[in-house]
């Protein structure tokens, strides 16, 4: 029986790469562009490029051990897996993984709610319920998605991928090249940033970035796991560093345009 239930809810070679691309992508540019940006741009000024490398960076040298972790271990535990390995099945490695859960529901929420203020600022409507609903129900609709299954997940993902990258890359081409493709406002000196900033700002540029670990929780599902998990990570952090980086040369390479952004900083819980 456990057994069964097991099979129904895990499947393996129901994700395919494209598929767990598209999760990675979706998940990091939802907190990175949708949440976090302006956050960034205010705390490192004209250096919030650089920000966005040395985010990656960081990222991608964390992001070496869940890959060697999954090509040992492919299973859909994700961290709890990893601490299990690590630790044992103790306390230690159950806290640690209910404190990463938290923190995706967390995440989650700061993603939904800063979708609701953006897609509601046109109408004027900076507050009241709505917004918090509307947050909800983008919640829910996740959730529905989730239960539809891996074929459901994976069309729904490439598809809001395409979207999203698609979207986003055509503003920062149309950005860089209204600019005349001219960064010379881009160059920082020693007042425009502080090394204090810089560094929250990095912090903040590694979180735009965590949303990798949405492809090794689905490590035992993805086609050839030993293979494709880690391609799969490293293909969505490159596809979000080039995103990234072309939003923020496109808004930077305009004086007005990065004090703006700046002041773009999400919502406040």
């Amino acid at each position: 029986m456990e057994k069964g239930a097991e099979k129904s809810d895990y499947k393996s070679n129901s994700i395919s790469l494209g598929g767990a691309v598209a999760m990675g992508t979706g998940v990091m540019i939802g907190a990175g562009i949708f949440a976090l940006t302006g956050q960034i741009a205010e705390l490192a000024g004209p250096m919030f490029p650089w920000a966005f490398i040395a985010g990656a960076v960081i990222t991608a040298v964390c992001s070496h051990a869940y890959v060697k972790m999954s090509n040992a271990w492919p299973s859909s535990g994700g961290i709890a897996m990893i601490l299990t390995k690590c630790y044992g099945g103790g306390g230690l490695a159950a806290g640690a993984a209910l404190l990463m859960a938290l923190s995706m529901v967390i995440a989650e929420s700061l993603v939904a709610r800063t979708f609701a203020t953006y897609l509601l600022r046109p109408f004027e409507i900076d507050g009241g319920p709505l917004i918090p609903t509307l947050a909800v129900a983008v919640i829910g609709f996740a959730f529905l998605v989730n239960i539809a299954g891996n074929r459901s997940i994976g069309q729904f993902s490439l598809v809001m991928a395409a979207l999203k990258i698609g979207g986003i890359a055509a503003f920062g081409l149309a950005a860089v090249w209204s600019s005349g493709i001219d960064f010379s406002s881009m160059s920082a000196s020693a007042d425009d940033s502080q090394l204090t900033g810089f560094i929250g700002s990095v912090a903040l540029a590694i979180l735009a970035y965590k949303g990798f670990t949405t492809i090794t929780n689905s490590g035992a599902e993805i086609t050839h796991p030993k293979r494709n998990v880690g391609r799969a990570i490293l293909i969505s952090i490159a596809i979000c560093v080039a995103l990234y980086l072309l939003v923020a040369f496109g808004v930077g390479s305009h004086h007005r345009g990065l004090r703006d952004f700046r002041h773009c900083r999400g919502v406040q819980f």
